[in-house]
């Protein structure tokens, strides 16, 4: 046991297959992979990668901006050289590939238009679809902010980019403060995520 815990790849890919068995008790329980079951999946999907996307936000914010300062100066390359590239790899894949099945599921769930509309669809504005739409343009305008913005900044902050240490400093600050409103807009997004499903079903 020790051996498979002490390796990350091999204990991802337990999991992995430890999510499948369940994903396949659930296709038996269910009868088939109608519509239902492939929303599932995608609801699955999208928590899983939302958890990592929000998840290193989050660890950037609590933790690695606010603790930089106090880190003597000899040890911060191995943050910006090592920790910090690895966590913008994963941060910026998550984010988009938790866009990408959002929008997925709303379309297999057949709201994509009305939330993105923010309700206003048919003459009549709906209450269920102007929460999740707002809840959806606040996690696009997330991600806008991390391919855009932060990211874009971090590469010059962290000397991927040939840049002075004026424009890293400058290009740090920057990214702190679209990461700082992406966590800003982060629990009134998770608001909506998190209780549409359950207050309209």
């Amino acid at each position: 046991m020790q051996g498979l815990l002490s390796n990350f790849r091999n204990t991802m890919i337990v999991s992995f297959l430890l999510s499948v068995i369940m994903i396949v008790g659930y296709l038996v329980h269910n009868g088939g992979a109608d519509v239902i079951f492939v929303q599932a999946i995608l609801r699955w999907t999208h928590v899983v990668l939302g958890i990592l996307w929000i998840g290193l936000l989050y660890y950037f914010n609590f933790v690695q901006i606010r603790k930089m300062p106090d880190i003597p100066a000899e040890l911060k390359p191995a943050i910006s050289k090592y920790i910090a590239p690895e966590a913008l790899f994963w941060f910026r894949w998550a984010a988009l590939f938790t866009v990408v099945t959002g929008l997925a599921l709303a379309w297999a769930r057949g709201y994509l238009l009305e939330a993105l509309s923010l309700g206003a669809v048919g003459g009549f504005v709906s209450a269920q679809h102007t929460f999740i739409g707002v809840g959806m343009w606040l996690a696009l305008i997330m991600f806008m902010n991390v391919w855009m913005f932060i990211w874009p900044n971090q590469k010059i902050a962290l000397g991927m980019v040939e840049a002075d240490d004026a424009a890293k400093a400058k290009a740090g600050r920057t990214a702190m403060l679209f990461s700082r409103t992406n966590t800003l807009l982060s629990l009134p997004m998770l608001v909506t995520m998190a209780m549409n499903q359950t207050i309209f079903g």
